[in-house]
């Protein structure tokens, strides 16, 4: 039996209650609703999906325009809420018939409807509960459905987006990125004693620091060193049943996770409103986007919200989803990262190889405009010349070709000004070996590999 489906007090339900009605009328006035058109596609239920500690019902929806190897979105319902009536209430399935990815809908299937974000189990890689559910959905569509196991996302609303933050944090190796709607930090809501109440969290009383934030999401995946999705938050300045100050929580959480500066890259505003700031970039895919909605209560997303989530995660063809990538470079020939030493941030520090580790001067981001990005968008691979030899190091970004680099399909990186490859002084395989430009011989020392 799931460890949920324990009977809920009456203060429980009563509260889960206030956190789903508001998404509800929200969702009933959207201007376009899912199930429109006259599509062969429908809502479908699949059972036996694989492991269900938190024993979920599972719903997906094809598209007819799903490709043959479609991306896969997870949306996630608020309390007191059904898998069905998020496809029905909410935006994403027509989304989804207009760019062609999967859409999977868990159902908390128990007494209130909420999702378990609070029990030790919720908290942990594989730990169990409702979260290993959810990760047991992806991998049954990424495996039964041919789905692109590098396109894969998760939103969700209320008790839904206080999911996204715990899959984000517990399933770093499953997810790309998250869009929550009225939120939480990953491990606010958590209780030892068996309730799935945290009332000092709900009305906005934990703060910690970034890093204690940050630590908890590292905590949840012990060793984990891969790439960390990026995150894009909402939230209503006058919400009453998740108060906005878990907002500001978990723009310091998501911040110091991906390593970036809390200070916003760029603050505006793009609806009447709204405050938007994106941090470690000003670009429309940047790590952490956060948005403020002025006036409004415990009622997202509202219509037109659900399309700006899709195309914060690239769904929309504008590139988040395969044009901007964000992680590890690893070099093939050692097995080791491009990492800047010393976690230095000074220009013409000459970057090399190293054991990978997991810290922010391995984490690089291969933008649109063929930057290769560290620090959160903070400095540029730069090539300090253009004849065999030139060393290859860390600069501010400057728009020149000299840090423009093509990740070419056999594993090469050329430099677009030079068209030499990014090379593994000597072919060493030793840690602090240098990096930098030679003529192309298809050497393994030449092989790279981003993510």
């Amino acid at each position: 039996m799931s460890p949920k489906s324990k009977k809920r007090s009456v203060k429980d339900v009563l509260v889960a209650l206030l956190m789903g009605i508001s998404p509800l009328i929200a969702a009933l006035v959207l201007t376009g609703t899912s199930a429109t058109t006259a599509s062969a596609a429908s809502l479908k239920e699949v059972t036996d999906f694989g492991s269900n500690p938190g024993n979920l019902r599972m719903y997906t929806y094809v598209p007819d325009s799903a490709p043959a190897h479609p991306a896969v979105l997870v949306a996630v319902h608020y309390c007191t809420g059904t898998g069905p009536a998020f496809y029905s209430g909410t935006e994403f399935a027509r989304l989804a018939d207009q760019y062609g990815f999967i859409v999977v809908y868990p159902d908390a299937n128990v007494s209130g409807q909420c999702f378990d974000v609070s029990s030790p189990q919720a908290l942990k890689h594989d730990g169990g509960s409702d979260p290993t559910s959810i990760a047991s959905m992806v991998r049954y569509t990424v495996r039964n459905m041919n789905a692109d196991a590098d396109r894969v996302y998760v939103t969700g609303a209320s008790s839904g987006a206080m999911t996204t933050n715990v899959m984000l944090g517990a399933y770093p190796d499953l997810f790309k990125a998250g869009a929550a709607f009225m939120g939480v930090p990953f491990g606010c809501f958590a209780t030892t004693d068996g309730s799935g109440w945290n009332s000092a969290c709900a009305t906005g009383q934990i703060t910690k620091t970034p890093q204690a934030w940050g630590d908890l999401v590292r905590a949840a995946y012990p060793g984990y060193t891969g790439p960390r999705p990026r995150m894009q938050l909402w939230h209503g300045t006058e919400d009453e049943a998740l108060y906005y100050a878990n907002f500001g929580e978990e723009i310091k959480q998501w911040t110091n996770v991906l390593g970036v500066s809390q200070t916003p890259a760029l603050t505006d505003s793009p609806q009447t409103g709204w405050t938007r700031t994106r941090y470690g970039s000003a670009t429309a895919h940047a790590p952490v986007e956060a948005i403020s909605v002025q006036g409004v209560g415990h009622a997202l997303p509202s219509s037109g919200m659900a399309a700006r989530a899709i195309a914060f995660f690239g769904l929309d063809g504008s590139g988040g989803s395969g044009g901007t990538t964000t992680g590890p470079v690893h070099a093939t020939g050692s097995g080791k990262c491009l990492d800047v030493p010393g976690l230095s941030q000074t220009n013409g520090a000459q970057t090399q190889i190293w054991d990978c580790n997991g810290q922010t001067n391995q984490s690089w981001t291969s933008t649109p405009a063929k930057q290769l990005t560290v620090y959160g968008g903070a400095k540029c691979l730069d090539a300090a010349g253009t004849a065999t030899g030139a060393k290859v190091a860390i600069w501010d970004c400057n728009g020149g070709t000299n840090q423009q680099w093509n990740l070419n399909s056999n594993g090469t990186i050329t430099g677009v000004q030079s068209g030499l490859c990014l090379d593994v002084a000597g072919a060493s395989t030793a840690n602090g070996a240098p990096v930098k430009l030679w003529d192309c011989n298809g050497g393994s020392n030449q092989q790279w590999r981003l993510g």
